[in-house]
């Protein structure tokens, strides 16, 4: 930000009241970012001996008190050098390398001495406490999303069984929305008081804080569409799977309290937007609010998210109003994958939804053209002619947000179309080879539209775990019959292939690997023909991508 527009920004505090009158805008001190970045990493390399050397002092840290005292001095050390003024560039990197291994052994230390959810919770306070000691809006930020991402395990049972207080996921992340919004209240007494230190430190840790509460939110809503399809995100996909199965997940349809509560969110994410800025008091705005607030009672996590970007928006914090936006975008993808809903409503909904907000965004651009030859009517009665640049504004804001629509329609159309290209390449390319099924699970095919499978001798890999942070998935190399039924003979380890081999990936869902996915979808109403399926008819690459393209019978009869 320049100096000048940061005086800007101080004078209109100081005319609201916020500040005090006549203050000034410092100097620009910052640093160029070539030089941050490489004095960062000479500190970091100049910290490896001193790690070292932690690490080495084995008799004081393998003991869980010794690992604490330990961290805890490496810590204090760290958060004093961050708070120190005066220092060198050097000296002020050299600090956070201390500072990431103090808190990893305090964790250690916690986690040898008791267990999992006090561990849990002291780091959680020591996060926010080493937030609101060190004077770096970007560390605070780091700190506040640490710290809602732990409190938010220690009352779930997705990680170490919580406190014995089990609360559903999206209960947990509208309590800490909540808590977010009472941290803006606190902020404005604070710089009512005079406080402005105070109010900093709320703003950084709150935004990082609120940035963790909506990427939780999206999770929970399940994997957006086109995303587990077209990007190796397995940690993300399998959080997404960890959040959506458990009890009060989003992607249960409740008709009673989830559907309500996101709806009234989303209403009162407009009344906000109305009271703020009386220029949306407009009928069309109104019904945009409400085409919104019908799409949040289908996403429970929508109504909540869009309150946040309407804050966001409103308070003038454009990044964090951003994420709050591509939230929303992620949350209304995801509905495409709720099994709740049948395929031809959420269709319906969708379809629905993009005509109404596309005909009222028509009728609110009719209504700024006839606002603006309003006011250069009056404006001319009045001796002035003002139509050339009313024209121009409505003209300049036209031509924008048809860039803005044209550059966003392209973009998911090419997204759209190269999936579809490479799918559609490696069905006409693809080896075709079929995997035996386990019998069909009749409970899954309940849904009407969807079967859960299970292919025979497929579950975890023999002698490792899936770990969905690996930046690759591992390949098996597998035998091919005659027929072209294939089954597993052992892990790719580089070796040439035989003649009945070939390679295929694995991906990681639910804690097992399993062959491109576990579910099979299909018109609604044909379980019981799908339910004859006895092999998995897949098409396979050169590099081991697979497609599933369809279920066979016995001897591999078409279904």
């Amino acid at each position: 930000m320049s100096r000048a527009r940061l005086q800007q920004l101080i004078d209109a505090a100081a005319a609201a009241g916020l500040i005090p009158a006549g203050e000034q805008a410092t100097a620009d001190g910052g640093r160029p970012w070539p030089v941050v970045l490489l004095t960062g990493l000479g500190a970091w390399l100049a910290a490896i001996p001193l790690l070292g050397f932690v690490a080495l002092a084995t008799d004081l840290v393998d003991s869980g008190i010794g690992a604490i005292v330990v961290g805890a001095l490496l810590l204090a050390g760290a958060v004093m050098v961050l708070r120190s003024t005066g220092l060198s560039l050097f000296v002020e990197q050299l600090a956070m390398p201390g500072l990431l291994a103090g808190a990893g052994l305090i964790a250690m230390g916690l986690l040898d001495s008791g267990s999992e959810t006090v561990a849990a919770t002291v780091m959680a306070v020591l996060a926010l406490g080493v937030a609101a000691a060190v004077p770096q809006a970007w560390l605070r930020g780091l700190l506040g999303a640490a710290a809602a991402v732990l409190a938010w395990l220690i009352v779930t049972d997705l990680a170490y069984g919580g406190l014995g207080l089990f609360l559903p996921p999206g209960v947990v992340l509208h309590v800490q929305l909540g808590g977010w919004i009472a941290l803006l209240g606190w902020q404005r007494r604070a710089l009512a008081d005079g406080r402005p230190g105070v109010a900093a430190a709320i703003e950084a840790i709150g935004g990082g804080w609120l940035v963790a509460v909506l990427a939780a939110f999206a999770l929970w809503s399940g994997t957006t569409f086109l995303l587990g399809a077209n990007m190796g995100v397995g940690a993300a996909l399998e959080l997404a799977d960890a959040l959506r199965d458990g009890p009060g997940r989003a992607g249960a349809y409740l008709p009673g309290a989830w559907a309500m509560l996101s709806a009234l969110l989303a209403v009162g994410a407009g009344l906000w937007l109305a009271r703020c800025w009386p220029q949306l008091r407009q009928p069309w705005c109104g019904g945009v609010a409400v085409a919104l607030a019908v799409l949040a009672a289908f996403m429970p996590a929508l109504g909540a998210v869009l309150l946040a970007a309407a804050i966001c928006v409103v308070s003038g914090r454009r990044v964090l109003a951003l994420a709050a936006l591509v939230a929303a975008a992620w949350i209304v993808g995801a509905f495409y994958y709720q099994l709740a809903w049948p395929l031809a409503i959420k269709a319906g909904v969708l379809a629905g939804a993009g005509a109404v907000l596309g005909a009222l965004a028509a009728w609110g651009a009719r209504t700024a053209t006839a606002t603006a030859a309003a006011a250069s009517g009056d404006a001319t009665a009045n001796g002035v002619d003002a139509t050339a640049s009313a024209g121009a504004v409505v003209a300049r804001g036209s031509r924008g947000a048809g860039w803005a629509i044209a550059l966003g329609t392209v973009a998911v159309v090419l997204v759209a179309v190269g999936a579809i290209v490479q799918k559609e390449r490696l069905i006409a390319h693809g080896r075709p080879v079929f995997v035996p099924l386990a019998p069909v699970d009749p409970r899954s095919l309940m849904q009407g539209d969807y079967m859960a499978l299970n292919f025979l001798g497929w579950g975890e890999r023999p002698g490792e775990d899936p770990d969905p942070f690996a930046l690759d998935n591992p390949r098996l190399v597998l035998r091919v019959d005659a027929r072209g039924v294939v089954t597993a003979r052992r892990p790719d380890d580089g070796s040439a292939l035989q003649a009945d081999e070939l390679l295929i990936r694995l991906v990681s869902r639910g804690g097992r690997w399993v062959l491109v996915t576990d579910a099979f979808y299909f018109p609604e109403g044909e379980g019981g023909r799908w339910a004859q399926a006895r092999f998995g008819e897949f098409r396979v690459d050169a590099d081991g991508k697979a497609l599933l393209v369809g279920l066979r019978g016995e001897d591999l009869a078409p279904l």
